[in-house]
């Protein structure tokens, strides 16, 4: 039994509205040119409930506290919130604890840190974050750190052969897209990052 089950409930009230919200657009074809405002606004407010419950409860909302499905709906609140780099760092920390207390699923960690990566354009390490390269290929975006020890960092989280997981991701996609698209998307995402503070060294620089 959870310890807060009316925690459990409303992480998963939040994360459902999220995907909800995120199935009308992708139905209207209004998910693509950027981070919709509508999407955007889902994000922030799911993001800055969860840092109160995190503040209130002072740990991740692990399997002890809301049970793996509400575990899984902070995750993805987590996740998505984007436009808030300190929520999401914090959450990564309070995620490996839960994760070395058997309190959380080890795969989902992988997720976070590649996150946390790509937003700040230093390679990934696991290989979760797929997408187009500035050729038009598929595959990891960004690149890999230590490309030849991914699959054996993935297999210590529980994760699948990366090669497998590409297969996958790749079914319902193009086997190329146009290099000025994805430039222009790499664009962005780029601009994206620094405005939300993701980049404080580029900022400086630039």
């Amino acid at each position: 039994m959870v310890e807060r089950p009316d925690l459990a409930d409303e992480l998963k009230r939040l994360a459902d509205h999220d995907l909800a919200v995120r199935a009308r657009l992708a139905e209207a074809g209004e998910l693509v040119g950027g981070y919709h405002p509508e999407m955007r606004d889902v994000h922030r407010s799911n993001g800055d409930r969860l840092a109160m419950i995190v503040d209130e409860v002072g740990r991740w909302p692990g399997y002890r506290l809301v049970g793996e499905d509400g575990s899984e709906a902070a995750f993805l609140i987590a996740q998505h919130d984007i436009a808030n780099p300190t929520l999401i760092r914090r959450c990564r920390e309070l995620y490996a604890l839960a994760v070395d207390n058997a309190d959380a699923d080890p795969r989902r960690l992988a997720y976070l840190d590649d996150r946390i990566r790509y937003l700040e354009g230093r390679p990934q390490l696991y290989g979760t974050h797929l997408g187009w390269d500035r050729e038009g290929k598929f595959g990891p975006w960004p690149p890999l750190d230590e490309p030849d020890r991914v699959d054996e960092r993935r297999s210590r989280l529980g994760l699948s052969l990366l090669a497998d997981a590409i297969a996958a991701a790749r079914e319902d996609r193009p086997p190329h897209r146009p290099v000025d698209e994805v430039l222009e998307d790499h664009r962005k995402a780029d601009d994206f990052a620094r405005q939300a503070g993701w980049r404080d060294e580029d900022r400086q620089r630039g």
